[in-house]
């Protein structure tokens, strides 16, 4: 940050055409907190309840047809291990939004994250790619509520007028009003208060599990008196090889995702440097279990290439004469679906809050309702958009942009602990309300500068002078470290999948990208770690292993699987995100948080907000 000589008064701003996207908030303080009790949530979940959201937002009715797809076309009997590799790429993201939760423990998830470690601009892109995810994914569930209470009343035709998807004349829309009465439903519990939603929540997932639990229990037993037919076969365990089940770990790792679902209720968690990240990593090692033993014996009990692609698990116990547990298995999809749709509409609420509350977006959105302490506004908004993104539209051709979100907030939040231990925000913006202090301050410590300056020059000491410059050179050597590993990862899964290159070319781009990657991964190894990264955020919580390894790892997996995706996602998502800029280069910029403050040296603050009587306004 610059300054004018002698003070700590920002030189940027107004004066810096693009300043505005570097900008970054302060880590929530106690001050910073007490300034506005309309927008506090309620501190109401303890580690029950945040296990219950992570699951219930994890396990969707997608492992009921997961299993028999990937198995198919792709990892053949190692389904299991397909999801044990994805499991472990996805804890990855995990351990990085556990220590971010536990150091910044505010709504927004990894919007927030990344507006503290990264900046503005890239926090806005970040919010709003969530936005879109959340709206998305929440519609795409709940269409899928049809077909699957329809086996209840006789088939797929059969459900009653009032709930039966129905074509608009003339438009020629097939709008679905059961999705779009689940969803309101939703919203009505979200609306109600965030421990009764997740009360309701913990017990659907309850019966979701006992659901599962019924399908490993029943099948293993049916397996071990039968065999373990659908392992005796002569293509053997990896009919398609190493490659196979890689591809499958990829297919099968968005059925992961949800803890990003769990770190967005941070506010509402009773002790979030402790519940969070136990509820992350519990919550993830349950959905991981009950993943890798459903395929374990829904495999085992029908060869990989008879399984039905559509229902797997049901055809599979009806070969065995249990046609009665289709109905069992049809309420956990249902179930599934339910929990899923929750989990999915919790957390924009909660985005478009903190959005709000830092002005990127209207104050409309921060109002938090005084009696159930939940952001109503923001509920409702979301509850009927989606409703109606549910009913008059098929989004399963838009579900691929579900991924981008989720694949970018993913990487950005693994970027973001290399900041944090490497480069950790040493400036913090205070409000022009504490000018007064900050002068008086800056103008204390800059004769005491210039004292110690000619001090210095009389006893021929360069100690300090050395300190500092060995500490800048250190931040701009991690800087550029951290660069260099983004630009590696580019480069080497961008080459790596570009197969319309000479093989030449994509060996050689392959080479360059891993040289730049591990270039930097090893400066970061040589360098230390900032030492402010042990006061950053709240202290006492998860701290994120193996760094800079870790993160680096969940970089280079999140990455490849973005690149990977078709390019019609890459259009309609760019559309999206065009819309995104506009709205805020048109509204954001102008009404942020951030526009009228001062960045001072953090080792500072405390003793400016001794010095004034004033408070953060």
């Amino acid at each position: 940050m610059e300054y004018d000589e002698g003070s700590w008064k920002e030189v940027g701003g107004e004066a810096s055409a693009f300043r505005f996207i570097s900008r970054r908030k302060q880590v929530n303080s106690p001050r910073v907190k007490a300034k506005s009790p309309r927008h506090r949530l309620a501190r109401a979940l303890s580690v029950p309840e945040v296990v219950a959201n992570g699951i219930g937002a994890t396990i969707g009715a997608g492992v009921y047809v997961l299993v028999g797809t990937v198995a198919r076309e792709e990892a053949g009997p190692a389904l299991s291990i397909s999801f044990l590799i994805a499991g472990i790429a996805s804890a990855l993201s995990a351990f990085c939004y556990a220590e971010l939760a536990s150091r910044c423990p505010s709504a927004g998830s990894a919007y927030h994250y990344s507006y503290v470690c990264v900046g503005e601009g890239v926090a806005w892109l970040v919010g709003w790619a969530l936005i879109l995810e959340y709206s998305i994914g929440s519609s795409a569930v709940a269409r899928g509520i049809s077909p699957n209470l329809a086996l209840y009343f006789g088939g797929p035709d059969s459900l009653p007028s009032f709930l039966a998807r129905v074509t608009i004349p003339g438009i020629n829309v097939v709008a679905d009003p059961c999705a779009a009465v689940l969803v309101l439903i939703v919203t009505a519990l979200l609306c109600s208060g965030i421990k009764e939603s997740s009360i309701v929540q913990a017990v659907v997932t309850g019966a979701n599990i006992c659901v599962l639990l019924f399908v490993i229990s029943v099948g293993s037993f049916i397996g071990f008196q039968t065999g373990w037919v659908g392992y005796k076969i002569t293509d053997g365990f990896f009919p398609y090889g190493l490659h196979g089940v890689i591809a499958g770990s990829g297919t099968v790792f968005f059925s992961y995702i949800g803890f990003d679902a769990v770190a967005s209720t941070a506010e509402e968690v009773k002790n979030p440097q402790r519940d969070l990240p136990l509820g992350i990593g519990i919550s993830l090692s349950i959905c991981c279990l009950l993943y890798m033993l459903v395929s374990v014996v829904v495999v085992g009990l029908v060869p990989y290439f008879a399984m039905d692609p559509d229902t797997p698990i049901s055809s599979a116990f009806a070969k065995y004469g249990i046609g009665w547990a289709a109905h069992v298995i049809t309420s956990g999809s249902l179930l599934a679906l339910c929990s899923a749709v929750m989990g999915s509409i919790l957390p924009q609420p909660r985005i478009l809050m903190a959005m709000a509350r830092d002005g990127l977006l209207p104050s409309f959105f921060s109002s938090v309702h005084k009696r159930t302490q939940v952001p109503v506004n923001s509920t409702l908004v979301t509850g009927i958009f989606a409703a109606s993104l549910a009913f008059f539209m098929d989004v399963s051709q838009l579900a691929g942009m579900v991924s981008v979100g989720t694949l970018f907030s993913f990487t950005i939040v693994a970027i973001s602990i290399l900041v944090v231990r490497y480069l950790p925000p040493d400036e913090i913006p205070l409000p022009a309300s504490l000018m007064e202090s900050i002068d008086s301050v800056s103008l204390r410590y800059s004769i005491q500068q210039k004292s110690e300056k000619k001090q210095r020059s009389v006893e021929n000491s360069g100690i300090n002078f050395s300190e500092n410059l060995s500490e800048q050179t250190r931040r701009q050597r991690a800087s550029w470290s951290i660069t260099a590993i983004c630009v590696g990862v580019l480069v080497l899964t961008k080459s790596a999948t570009y197969t319309l290159l000479p093989f030449f070319l994509q060996v050689l781009g392959c080479s360059i990208g891993t040289f730049i990657l591990l270039g930097g991964l090893a400066v970061l190894y040589w360098i230390d770690q900032d030492d402010g990264c042990h006061s950053f955020g709240h202290s006492g919580g998860f701290t994120c292993p193996f760094v800079p390894a870790l993160p680096v790892g969940s970089i280079l997996i999140n990455v490849y699987l973005l690149v990977n995706l078709g390019p019609g996602t890459w259009f309609r998502v760019s559309i999206w995100i065009v819309a995104g800029v506009l709205v805020y280069l048109l509204y954001g910029r102008t009404h942020s948080s951030l526009t009228n403050v001062v960045y001072v040296p953090a080792a500072h603050v405390d003793e400016i907000y001794e010095a004034s009587s004033h408070f953060v306004v």
